[in-house]
């Protein structure tokens, strides 16, 4: 049974960015999907997806399925969102590597795809712990994280008590922020 992130902490965090097999440290994922993949609907992905994930690590936590509308390019069908808490020895950019393996397995190709567009499967990385990370190929915390509804409701059922390593406010407190209007407004974000 998946238990509550909320009380987790990472165990070892290292800012030389070495780090042992042993060091273990929880990331939070987004899950994202409004076109079928070979696992089915976009609730059926993302369960598939959530079970794929364990393969990664263990998943301490796991929030609801929401439906949200589309954000950016709005012609598209609603989304299902999610996000998980993962325990795992992997550093930050291996498993940046790994989601995006996971992604094309479900289908996705990044390259043939329009930005913010439709998506058999979207996964980002947007926590690592409370590490920093800034690279060409990945940002940690994920830059727009506290700009949206559909990733900050989903990752607040699960770790509402979380800070925000840049803005040292927790996930609750950055929900709670978010103004009730457009893509933000909150009958945008429903459990599925």
């Amino acid at each position: 049974m998946v238990t509550d992130a909320r009380e987790f902490r990472p165990l070892s965090i290292l800012t030389t960015g070495k780090r042992s097999a042993m060091t273990e440290n929880i990331a939070y994922i987004g899950l994202g999907s409004n076109l079928d993949s070979p696992a089915g609907s976009p609730n059926a992905t993302l369960s598939a997806a959530i079970s794929r994930l364990r393969v990664l690590g263990e998943v301490k936590a796991q929030s609801s399925i929401y439906v949200t509308e589309p954000v950016g390019y709005t012609q598209q069908p609603k989304f299902c969102n999610a996000a998980v808490a993962l325990q795992t020895s992997l550093g930050p950019l291996e498993l940046l590597r790994q989601l995006l393996v996971v992604e094309h397995e479900f289908g996705r190709d990044r390259g043939a795809t329009r930005p913010k567009g439709p998506r058999t499967l979207d996964l980002d990385l947007l926590m690592f712990g409370d590490e920093v990370v800034n690279l060409p190929e990945l940002t940690v915390p994920h830059p727009a994280l506290a700009e949206r509804r559909f990733v900050l409701k989903p990752l607040a059922e699960i770790a509402p008590n979380t800070i925000h390593p840049t803005l040292n406010k927790t996930i609750d407190a950055l929900l709670q922020s978010l103004p009730d209007e457009d893509e933000n407004r909150v009958s945008a974000v429903n459990i599925s």
